[in-house]
């Protein structure tokens, strides 16, 4: 069924919405996330403060907006990279490049969602779907894939296998408690390793990340069982 086209009015305020949005995109460039400012928004767009309360009725709402729309982005990358068929490595692989290339392009937008926390702002349940699509675009690939149990692994506690065990029946994974903790494991240095990049920890070590970057891909790849 064709939805109903849009009215004239709600064309203007999705198209003033968007732009309060990449005005907003272009500050945090300049003064971070905790410098954001609606009036500042306004200014630079030429309306008054008034006016933008109608589309973002505070700070915190508009970050939200930038926020969900951060982690949309980044996990569309990630899941366009994947064929969603093949070998499982080479999935494996292309949605850590995707996610990785994602951050390069757009750092202030990647600290936004994975940089220092903003002093006052808690972020709603709106984002927890969007925050969640990188991490279950790897999970696919260890559902299709059924990973094995690794050879050799820490002692888990009755309680991290409960917690293991409810994921696993929520994300319909036909793995074992090992597998999923050591998801949960990757998917952290996933992140963790490119936060070190993009904030300069690597400089003096590994840097350019990009040979450390590939080692790494692998060496993930075989700890989740791939």
């Amino acid at each position: 069924m064709t939805a109903a086209p849009r009215t004239a009015r709600e064309r203007v305020r999705a198209e003033l919405t968007r732009e309060i949005k990449d005005e907003a995109r272009r500050q945090l460039a300049d003064v971070g996330a905790h410098g954001l400012s609606l009036r500042a928004v306004a200014r630079e767009l030429g309306m008054v403060s008034s006016a933008l309360y109608r589309y973002f009725a505070s700070r915190d709402q508009l970050l939200t907006a930038l926020i969900v729309d951060a982690y949309n982005a980044v996990g569309e990358a990630a899941e366009l990279a994947d064929p969603g068929a093949g070998d499982p490595r080479t999935r494996w692989r292309a949605i850590w490049h995707a996610t990785r290339g994602w951050a390069r392009a757009n750092p202030h937008e990647y600290a936004l969602i994975h940089g220092s926390p903003i002093p006052g702002y808690q972020a709603p349940e709106d984002t927890i779907g969007p925050a969640a699509r990188v991490p279950l675009a790897l999970i696919a690939v260890l559902r299709d894939a059924h990973p094995h149990e690794p050879a050799v692994t820490a002692p888990m506690s009755a309680e991290l296998r409960a917690q293991a065990g409810q994921l696993t029946e929520i994300l319909d994974l036909d793995a074992p408690a090992e597998v999923v903790t050591r998801a949960i494991a990757s998917w952290t240095q996933l992140f963790g390793t490119i936060n070190f990049e993009l904030f300069g920890q690597y400089v003096g070590s590994v840097d350019p990340a990009d040979a450390y970057f590939e080692h790494l891909i692998g060496q993930m790849a075989d700890f989740v069982g791939l």
